[in-house]
């Protein structure tokens, strides 16, 4: 099994790594080489015994992708994005980055499933930001993709080219709804949800942290552990049981900031909560507008998708995996 993970410098991408190199086993099969690919030279993850390449290159820079399908990786994780926040202020970078480094992506793949059959698995993550405003609560699995920010926006589109190339049979894709991830260990990104790690994260280890929205923003979420299981398994789902609608929103937790706030107050205390200062940022709160408060997911849990089921789990995850278990 050659597995490329294409965005590996990232968060989600850095754990997935080490997951493969953990399990060391995907869809039966036995990891033997992986391809870490990122805009930054990826790190190799430590314990890995198999062949590690590490390459730098920009996905939406041509011929870029074909370089990576030279290889034929059987499995295909593409995670590379800018974020929301600057997706919205770059417009021209969010749709070179997000939608023309995608579509080159697929297109190398229809070219050499052309040349010799080449057919490979392609986990694509997408958002829930594929969604906007007017929303219900919960929002349905049958819910129309109407985003109302350049990054929904191109994520939707690769939706929806995913599903054309996985229906033509040019490669066997599936797009990962992600929610919100939090808490995200490391510094803060631009993503305009970074706050929702933020004022969980730096509470945590005694640093002060803002809070640009009301308490009573509502919003989905799930765990980095929860990201990198969702990406799992969509490659080794049955995409069979799936049917030609390849984009499943993803389980995750509802919760507002305030119960968030709640959260942390049981798990750390009160001297955690004060350390949250309030500053209002009118960007932040009109994005935040017209995000989703929270899914059915009806059809992924059915699939075997799982994540959390309160915000105490969610914190404990981030005390586990980032703070050694202990405060």
């Amino acid at each position: 099994m050659h597995v490329l993970i294409i965005g590996a410098a990232g968060m989600v991408g850095r754990k997935l790594a080490e997951r493969l190199t953990r399990d060391r086993v995907l869809a039966g099969k036995t990891v033997e080489a992986m391809t870490l690919v990122d805009v930054v030279t990826p790190e190799a993850p430590a314990a890995f015994t198999g062949k590690v390449s590490l390459q730098t290159l920009d996905l939406s820079e041509p011929g870029s992708a074909d370089t990576l399908i030279a290889s034929r990786p059987d499995v295909i994780f593409h995670l590379a994005a800018i974020v929301s926040g600057e997706a919205e202020l770059d417009f021209e970078k969010g749709y070179r980055i997000n939608l023309d480094g995608t579509r080159h992506l697929f297109e190398a793949i229809r070219l050499a499933h052309m040349a010799d059959g080449y057919t490979p698995r392609l986990v694509f993550t997408s958002s829930i930001a594929v969604v906007g405003a007017p929303l219900p609560y919960p929002i349905p699995d049958e819910f129309h993709t109407t985003p109302l920010t350049s990054y929904g926006t191109q994520k939707a589109i690769c939706e929806l080219l995913l599903s054309d190339y996985s229906r033509k049979g040019y490669f066997d894709g599936i797009g990962i709804r992600l929610p919100t991830v939090c808490i995200r260990p490391g510094k803060p990104n631009k993503a305009a949800s970074g706050f929702f790690s933020n004022i969980l994260r730096e509470p945590l280890v005694g640093q002060e942290a803002v809070l640009p929205v009301s308490d009573d923003v509502r919003h989905w979420h799930a765990s980095p552990r929860s990201a990198v299981g969702f990406l799992i398994h969509g490659a080794t789902i049955d995409l069979e049981k799936v049917g030609p609608r390849r984009n499943l929103s993803m389980p995750g937790l509802s919760a507002t900031v305030g119960e968030q706030i709640e959260a942390l107050r049981r798990v750390a205390g009160e001297k955690a909560v004060k350390l949250i200062r309030r500053e209002p940022d009118e960007m932040i709160m009109r994005i935040c507008a017209g995000w989703a408060p929270g899914f059915e997911a009806t059809r992924a849990r059915a699939l075997g998708f799982t994540a959390e089921n309160s915000f105490d789990e969610i914190i404990r995850v981030h005390i586990e995996d980032e703070l050694g278990g202990s405060l």
